[in-house]
């Protein structure tokens, strides 16, 4: 008999991928990102910078995304942007959302064929 598989905590990952999509079109600093995420998702996602920063903070420590201090109109502020491997990471969450929304949408509509995940 084969061991129970498990499915990642895909919804715990969702600012991730949504952070990991922003900076894969451009620099952006953190409040930017929110203002991104709420205007982006048409307000049904509002991920709160107590949200967006500790996801930019372990992303950076992970190496998937580098920070740069920059003034801009006397204001001090940290621009995020891509690694190669902040890259390579979005592609893999990407695949693996795009799946998990496939198959929850087969369901909803009642496909007995949806994919697994």
């Amino acid at each position: 008999m084969m061991g129970r598989v498990s499915n990642p905590s895909f919804l715990n990952g969702v600012p991730e991928l949504l952070v990991l999509r922003l900076l894969d079109e451009q620099e952006m600093y953190g409040y930017e990102i929110v203002q991104a995420i709420r205007s982006r998702t048409g307000e049904v996602i509002t991920a709160g910078e107590g949200v967006v920063y500790p996801v930019l903070h372990g992303l950076e420590r992970e190496g998937a995304v580098r920070s740069k201090r920059r003034t801009v109109s006397g204001r001090s502020r940290v621009y995020y942007s891509l690694t190669p491997a902040g890259m390579r990471r979005l592609e893999e969450m990407s695949g693996a959302w795009t799946r998990v929304t496939n198959a929850i949408q087969g369901m909803l509509k009642g496909d007995r064929n949806a994919e697994a995940i």
